[in-house]
């Protein structure tokens, strides 16, 4: 949380990251759903299509939600200013971010449901069963029948957003966070801009050879000039931040299942390109260029190494919050590099939305036209607005309205803006339903924002593209997928770290891919392709 807290702007720290909502004549979605339910049998009269408020008469809704544990919702500014806007009241069922999926699986199982779901992390594969059990409503009725004409343009504009939120029954029983200009799908690597400096490094490598011979010289000429030998090139906690930039280099562009630009699926953990990043980090491993409490230490651990100026290349959302300091250019994004696989390097782009659902409709819901309008304004510029930056006067005010130019405002009492906008909106901490809007921020970013962008531009966004789509597998290949996936993460993870740190030896690589197959890494691919190529056809 304390990373939130120190973004520089609103719009970077919502994305970390670091990614959608009804007719008077029904109360449910496609009637041959099975969506409808006795608890909900009677219609909401009086709702409306356009304008505030949302209802004719005072409507009660219960919501279920994740909650940072900020800040009272019922006392919530914004969520006070959406309560007089729409004639909506909220009832809120909330548990700490920790402890929301065991408390979300207890709700389904229970049958306990509250009207809506809000940052719902809702799986694909629970967006199936619980959609086809008819415990979540299909949207696309009321979406597509004008009751949220904001949601209908976002999808109209990009189809891709709606095929991927579209079951293999023809529904939507979820929405995603949409950032159509997101760039980063896991944070990125950077260097350390005092060692580059100390070493007189002015331009950056562009191969794993100049990688390695760069990490060499972190390491031997105590670019941190305190005369001791106690840099550590490389850092990580336990690979997880830094294997899916690093499998770019060797044409990956996920670390499990990604689809290539010939639309050919892949597990990355078998591919000939897995081998030669075990070989790299195996080498770096050895000459200790890799930090040897990489599988120990804790993320706190890692930052406390890259405040005492110990660290050359490391992952973070921005490198300040590794190294200390303020926003600043001087610690630059690291260049993907080249690998002797052929088109590398690559980059595993984000997919410009959520993977997982983040709101819902439940069938025990009253009034599912009144909620997809109340939900619809979170992807309007003015409910954007609303929703991450509070009410105007508080955090920010309009320094040109009709260019919707804004500028900050003093924080009320001082201290952190982010931390301050925790106590005043629930969209922190989280990643709850809506749109990343560019007008939202207009006037609000720094220069560090703009030279983030600079750097996205030149050396990732040319080599991007997104691993793969999100797509749903029926109930039954998603059990089969995910029970064979449970043991391959285990065997893969526990070898991986075998393969690098020398227990196991690289001449077993063979001996290993035989494994991996007999454990079902083949029918895997052969899940996923079909899903992709189904995908891919529209329907």
């Amino acid at each position: 949380m304390k990373n939130l807290r120190k973004a520089s702007s609103i719009l970077l720290c919502l994305t970390i990251s670091a990614s959608l909502l009804a007719a008077c004549g029904s109360s449910k979605g496609d009637g041959g759903s099975g969506s409808a339910s006795s608890d909900s049998s009677a219609t909401v009269e009086g709702v409306k299509k356009e304008g505030f408020p949302i209802v004719d008469k005072p409507l009660t809704l219960k919501v279920m939600s994740q909650d940072a544990g900020v800040a009272d919702w019922n006392k919530m500014p914004v969520l006070q200013e959406m309560e007089k806007l729409s004639g909506i009241h909220l009832e809120y069922q909330l548990s700490p971010i920790d402890s929301f999926e065991t408390k979300k699986n207890l709700m389904f199982a229970s049958g306990d449901l509250p009207d809506m779901l809000y940052a719902a992390d809702l799986k694909p594969s629970e967006q199936v069963t619980y959609g086809t059990q008819g415990v979540l409503i299909p949207l696309e009725k009321y979406i597509d029948e004008g009751y949220a004409p904001n949601i209908k343009k976002i999808l109209d504009e990009h189809p891709d957003v709606r095929k991927s939120f579209t079951t293999p029954d023809g529904h939507m029983y979820a929405l995603p966070f949409i950032d159509t200009a997101a760039v980063w799908y896991r944070s990125p690597m950077w260097y350390n801009g005092k060692f580059l400096k100390a070493l007189n490094v002015t331009e950056l490598p562009k191969t794993t050879d100049e990688l390695y011979t760069l990490l060499k010289r972190f390491k031997d000429e105590d670019p941190n000039g305190n005369g001791k030998k106690d840099e550590i090139p490389l850092t990580s906690v336990k690979l997880d931040d830094l294997r899916m930039y690093f499998f770019g280099f060797w044409g990956m562009y996920d670390e499990k299942i990604y689809a290539d630009k010939d639309g050919k699926v892949h597990y990355s953990p078998q591919e000939e390109g897995y081998k030669g990043y075990l070989t790299f980090m195996n080498k770096l491993w050895k000459e200790d260029l890799l930090d040897h409490e990489t599988f120990s230490q804790t993320a706190d651990q890692k930052k406390a190494k890259g405040q005492n100026n110990q660290i050359g290349l490391f992952n973070d959302y921005f490198p300040y919050f590794t190294l200390g300091g303020e926003p600043s250019s001087d610690n630059p994004l690291m260049t993907p590099v080249a690998s002797e696989i052929a088109g590398t390097p690559v980059y595993g782009k984000h997919p410009g939305m959520s993977a997982n659902g983040t709101f819902a409709i439940t069938s025990k819901d009253p009034a599912p036209e009144a909620t997809m309008r109340w939900i619809d304004y979170l992807y309007s510029y003015e409910g954007s607005t609303l929703f991450n930056q509070g009410p105007e006067g508080v955090l920010w005010k309009y320094k040109d309205k009709e260019n919707h130019v804004k500028e900050w405002l003093p924080v009320p009492g001082g201290g952190d803006r982010e931390e301050y906008r925790g106590k005043i909106t629930p969209n922190f901490g989280i990643l709850t339903p809506g749109v990343n809007d560019p007008e939202v921020t207009k006037g609000l970013r720094s220069e560090f924002d703009d030279w983030i962008d600079k750097e996205n531009a030149e050396k990732l966004t040319p080599i991007g593209k997104s691993p793969f789509p999100n797509v749903y597998l029926t109930n039954e290949q998603q059990s089969e997928a995910s029970a064979l996936m449970s043991d391959l993460d285990t065997y893969v993870q526990q070898m991986e770290a075998k393969f690098i740190t020398g227990q196991e030896p690289l001449s077993n690589w063979d001996k290993y891919v035989a494994q991996v197959k007999k454990m079902g890494s083949d029918r895997i691919v052969e899940l996923y392709q079909a899903a992709y190529d189904q995908w891919n056809t529209g329907k």
